[in-house]
């Protein structure tokens, strides 16, 4: 008795993202709304929050999206809560999915 064996790949399927783009947009740009009420660079808040400034760059362009971790020290580094960028974020998700 042999039984079909399906070989398991490991990682994602082909064509598969780990980020919803419009989510990714949303937070970049609570990130940069937030950054400039406090009237940061994207150096100082990179730096401040232990994140490159290329890393910094491709988060407010929606380009990725930083694990919780990062969201903590991003967050910190504005001088503002988890829950305060969240409010940002829901705003701007809000603005990007209506109509």
């Amino acid at each position: 008795m042999s039984a079909a064996v399906k070989k398991i790949r490991k990682g994602r399927p082909v064509g598969s993202k780990s980020t919803d783009p419009v989510i990714a947009q949303a937070f970049g740009q609570a990130v940069v709304s937030l950054r400039t009420a406090a009237g940061m660079s994207q150096e100082a808040l990179g730096l401040a929050a232990a994140v490159s400034r290329s890393n910094m760059s491709a988060i407010e362009n929606g380009r990725t999206v930083p694990n919780f971790v990062g969201v903590v020290k991003i967050a910190a580094a504005l001088g503002c809560t988890v829950q305060e960028l969240a409010g940002e974020f829901e705003r701007s998700h809000k603005s990007l999915t209506a109509g």
